[in-house]
């Protein structure tokens, strides 16, 4: 048991933050339902406390999806560095769906490990919220339980979904060959990535069904808000498509976004970096793409049922007053907890872009040998991250106003009673904020593999086999 969360505590700590978020958002919501039908403000309280209901199924089952992603992805990258080790193991008469199986059952392990963190100290946030919020008269002091069996859902949720995610991440383990003990073992280039057309086939297929579904929960959100979950159903089938051919249309937006970082060597290696191992860049820009989606998507849907109500409220204020209090409370809260998600996604990024700089040791000793110095083994690391994180915002920006609009249409163009347009409300302090957000994470996600990097020694790492 030691050695196994010692080797996986990256995945622990995903599954611990998903089964946190997962948690917190349901007590959370209890919280606001119960507050809410006690103030009834708008005659109209269990309208809002379904619309809660819906909108925390909606994050929930977004964060164990992020929370998945990132989990194969890390598992995907620890198995990159362990192919010699798998491969040595292969030649001694080991099986490689034995070594599957291990990997797989350190992922249940860990899975249940995460969830009862996340159960307490999701609890724990909650109640601190709540006590927060009645100390600050934000709302009024409810009844609710917190001995909820509801959040049995979440933890089971984060369990099944890190034990299929070591699973679906381990599947490298099967391409792994004996006779890769004794030489070199390199991730896929962008000619043979492209030359997959089943997995590029399939990806488009996602991508198209998930868009259709996606149209028809805005068309259904027209008549009933849910329409939202056929969207939710949407939005997640064609962003697997784009997550299964993030190893495709990545590298060249990388390629494109390393230009700004100018012409000098460590520059320019940096943005080759991306597009000569496609694989490992996906891994690490697709989990931020997903955080940032989540985000901008949360922040576009909330902005935009801000318009709706405001607009409502000019229209019948004696009807909406005081709704203003309610608004801001819960999307305050809501943005408070969205960030469990984006912080799944930064760390799945910090952890993969560390995972890859200790399996490039080879490589970095090679350029020390070819005259880089320490500075620039640093600079190329940094801007290899600082293009990472810019490529991730900035489609994960663009993603996210799409998702976000299509949210906010099918959660509310039946809000007022009619079939009615949403028009896209836009948080332009979001965006301030992300370009923010990005360069410190940035230089959070760059500090450790830098000094490792400026560590290694070219006589050693030339001795790497």
């Amino acid at each position: 048991m030691r050695a196994t969360f010692a080797g996986q505590w990256p995945t622990l700590l995903v599954a611990a933050l998903a089964g946190t978020f997962g948690t917190a958002l349901l007590h959370v919501t209890g919280v606001l339902a119960v507050a809410i039908a006690a103030d009834d403000v708008t005659g109209e309280s269990d309208t809002v406390a379904l619309l809660l209901g819906i909108v925390a199924t909606v994050f929930i089952v977004i964060a164990v999806y992020v929370s998945s992603v990132v989990t194969a992805n890390t598992v995907s990258t620890v198995v990159a560095g362990r192919t010699r080790l798998i491969a040595l193991l292969r030649l001694i008469g080991s099986s490689a769906r034995s070594q599957r199986a291990q990997i797989a059952r350190e992922g249940l392990l860990v899975g249940v490990a995460g969830a009862a963190i996340g159960v307490v100290v999701g609890t724990g946030v909650a109640f601190a919220l709540d006590r927060v919020a009645v100390a600050t008269d934000l709302m009024p002091a409810t009844d609710y339980g917190y001995a909820n069996p509801w959040v049995a859902l979440p933890a089971v949720a984060v369990v099944l979904t890190t034990w299929l995610a070591s699973w679906v991440g381990s599947r490298r383990v099967l391409k792994v060959r004996p006779i890769q003990a004794i030489g070199n073992a390199n991730e896929h280039d962008r000619e043979e990535l492209g030359g997959r057309r089943g997995r590029n086939i399939t990806a488009l297929v996602f991508f198209v069904i998930g868009t259709a579904l996606l149209v028809l929960g805005v068309a259904l959100g027209l008549v009933s808000p849910f329409g939202v979950l056929i969207g939710l159903v949407g939005g997640i089938v064609s962003f697997t498509g784009i997550v299964l051919g993030a190893d495709v249309v990545m590298p060249p937006v990388l390629r494109r976004v390393g230009r700004v970082f100018g012409r000098t060597p460590a520059a320019r290696l940096a943005a080759e970096n991306a597009v000569r191992h496609p694989e490992r860049s996906a891994r690490m820009t697709i989990g931020l793409v997903i955080g940032v989606t989540l985000v901008t998507t949360f922040s576009v849907t909330m902005a935009s049922y801000h318009e709706l109500i405001l607009a409502a409220q000019r229209a019948q204020p004696e009807v909406y007053q005081g709704v203003d209090e309610m608004l801001n409370v819960t999307v305050a809260v809501f943005t408070v907890l969205i960030g469990f998600s984006a912080l799944i996604a930064a760390i799945g990024m910090v952890n993969t872009l560390s995972l890859s700089v200790m399996q490039r040791t080879r490589e970095l000793g090679l350029l020390r040998a070819l005259g880089f110095d320490r500075r620039q083994l640093r600079g190329m690391i940094v801007a290899e991250s600082a293009a990472l994180t810019l490529a991730a915002t900035l489609t994960g920006v663009v993603l996210g106003f799409g998702y976000g609009w299509a949210g906010a249409q099918a959660l509310l163009g039946s809000a007022q009673g009619t079939p009615a347009l949403v028009v896209p409300g836009i948080p332009w302090a979001l965006f301030g904020g992300l370009l923010v957000a990005a360069a410190v994470l940035t230089i959070v996600a760059s500090i450790a593999p830098a000094r490792r990097a400026m560590r290694v020694s070219p006589v050693v790492a030339l001795a790497v086999e």
